[in-house]
């Protein structure tokens, strides 16, 4: 799997990997004890490779630093956060 570079852009509440000239992102809000996923976007170029998980990894890890309740309005991101929220019975927050 190849490595990516995560940037983390706070004043827009956005993780972001940019790749062959493209962006691949993922957006966030915050309200008062949790960090809501709104938005993933891979460009089609991109995609299949991983990045979509990666950011969304990166960001609920953010939420997890900042003591913030992982949630998602992104339909990628509810998916996510399904399959990775628990792990051998812990909070896949815990684990990251």
């Amino acid at each position: 799997m190849e490595t990516y570079t995560i940037h983390h852009n706070k004043p827009e509440h956005k993780f972001i990997v940019e790749e062959q000239g493209l962006t691949a992102y993922v957006l966030y809000t915050i309200s008062s004890d949790t960090l809501t996923i709104t938005s993933t976007y891979v460009p089609k170029p991109l995609g299949g490779k991983g990045i979509a998980a990666l950011l969304t990894k990166e960001c609920y890890a953010y939420a997890a630093t900042e003591g913030l309740k992982p949630d998602a309005t992104c339909s990628y991101a509810v998916a996510w956060l399904k399959k990775y929220a628990k792990m051998d019975g812990k909070s896949i927050i815990s684990t990251l």
